[in-house]
């Protein structure tokens, strides 16, 4: 059997996922509480993402949006991780109020939430690293997934992370927009 490098580079940027998806799960969690969720795009649904992103770039005025959707085009996959928001009752104080009761009435979200998401996308990002694979953290492809509802109604903040192996980087001499 013959393996072509646009198939196996595209096999090993979703197995590429699969185990930034494993990194994000077991990444460490405040009191131990597991609130990360992946999700893992390619082909029509990836193409239903990038018109979600450029649809929201042009709605909100922010034309990077339709930039990053081309570097998501150019790849072979894209990982979705989020977090669902909810209050670890330390009443901490890190979110900027008092309390976590105060918190919740104000819809303000947890801190240790949002902390936790970014220590998930960093290790998942790290796994990328390590396998050679290029890829980028978009708060915009995160936007639109939450827009296209790619997660249940409790996960309330994502990032996207492009995963392409091509001869040269797709996010490489991006414009500045």
């Amino acid at each position: 059997m013959i393996y072509k490098s646009e198939t196996t580079e595209k096999n090993a940027a979703l197995h590429c996922a699969e185990l930034m998806s494993a990194a994000a799960r077991t990444a460490p969690k405040a009191c131990g509480v597991d609130l990360i969720r992946t999700v893992v795009l390619d082909g029509g649904d990836k193409d239903r993402l990038t018109a979600a992103m450029r649809e929201t770039g042009a709605e909100s005025g922010r034309p990077f949006f339709s930039r990053d959707a081309g570097n998501i085009d150019a790849c072979h996959c894209v990982i979705l991780i989020g977090t669902e928001v909810k209050a670890r009752g330390l009443n901490c104080g890190l979110c900027g109020v008092a309390d976590c009761s105060t918190a919740g009435k104000g819809n303000i979200s947890c801190a240790l939430s949002v902390n936790d998401l970014g220590i998930a996308v960093g290790s998942a990002a790290s796994v990328a690293m390590d396998n050679r694979m290029d890829n980028r953290v978009l708060f915009s492809a995160g936007v639109a997934a939450m827009k296209l509802k790619l997660f249940p109604d409790d996960v309330k903040i994502c990032f996207g992370i492009g995963l392409a192996a091509t001869g040269k980087n797709v996010f490489f001499d991006r414009p500045a927009t």
